[in-house]
């Protein structure tokens, strides 16, 4: 019997029974080697949904032909994984991670800016851009003519993401009109641009941000540390040693005293123990030289 006991037989091209044990397995090892995502027995049903497109489209009859194609085909190895990655977000997502960089973090920015310092951020799988543009507009804050001061000086946001189709929308910066009010009202007011049933981040905001496609897991070819990186809701699809190595190079790309914000039901273990202390929920601070 195959992994999955009904398939949609009105597919072209993927018929019931292609999609065995065998195929789900080479499928997961080629995810977790590739983009360190872990699919358990539990998702092939998820699998199954979002590669049979794919499998149709490449013109593969059957999984198995198809994972063959991926292995050898790096483009279309991409947009498989692609395809596997989850991109749920929202604007001001774990509020407390903002509040805490406003009240704890910003003040020190601001007096470095105004002082010819520099800033450098980065959103470490920003999928569809929400966490980008939400870290943006809480630096900028809530006073337009200093808001405007500040993107006028050296602030750069690195927002990476192994999704291409995710980077499009962030890119476009523009989104529906509810999907905005999660941000504080001052916010929003000042850094969003709303035209009928649309929001569109402000141009100030815009010119900031700077949008690369990265698998976390391969080369890091930026050269310099960073300020602050948010890494939230992506290791939950990893295994433990893959986390911890990750965050050790986290760790590595951080300047004395830089923080790590990480999602909710993440934690930091293993060797970057050494350099991270916890601040708070999900806050890590690395030790100062």
């Amino acid at each position: 019997m195959s992994l999955l006991d009904v398939l949609d037989a009105s597919m072209p091209g993927v018929s019931p029974g292609v999609f065995d044990e065998a195929d789900f397995r080479a499928i997961s090892e080629i995810a977790h080697a590739e983009a360190g995502i872990v699919l358990p027995t539990g998702k092939a049903m998820l699998v199954y949904s979002r590669l049979a497109p794919l499998v149709r489209n490449s013109g593969c009859a059957t999984f198995g032909s198809y994972v063959l194609r991926i292995r050898e085909d790096a483009a279309e190895r991409q947009k498989a994984i692609c395809a596997l990655t989850t991109n749920h977000t929202f604007f001001y997502r774990e509020a407390h991670h903002f509040e805490h960089f406003e009240s704890d973090v910003r003040p020190g920015f601001v007096q470095r800016l105004h002082g010819g310092g520099k800033v450098r951020l980065w959103s470490a799988g920003c999928s569809s851009g929400e966490e980008t543009w939400s870290l943006l507009m809480t630096l900028l804050g809530d006073d337009a003519s200093a808001g405007s001061n500040i993107a006028r000086r050296d602030v750069r946001l690195l927002a990476s993401d192994i999704a291409t189709h995710a980077l499009a929308k962030a890119r476009a910066a523009t989104y529906r009109a509810e999907d905005v009010k999660a941000v504080p009202e001052p916010l929003r007011r000042l850094w969003t641009r709303v035209s009928g049933d649309e929001a569109t981040i402000a141009p100030e905001v815009q010119q900031l941000a700077r949008f690369r496609s990265l698998n976390l897991l391969g080369d890091w070819p930026m050269q310099g540390q960073f300020d602050v990186i948010f890494c939230r809701n992506v290791m939950i699809y990893f295994d433990n040693p893959t986390k911890e190595r990750l965050i050790q190079r986290f760790a590595e790309k951080l300047v004395p005293g830089g923080w790590l914000y990480i999602g909710h039901s993440e934690r930091v273990t293993g060797p970057a123990l050494e350099h991270l202390v916890s601040m708070g929920p999900t806050i890590y601070r690395k030790r100062a030289a």
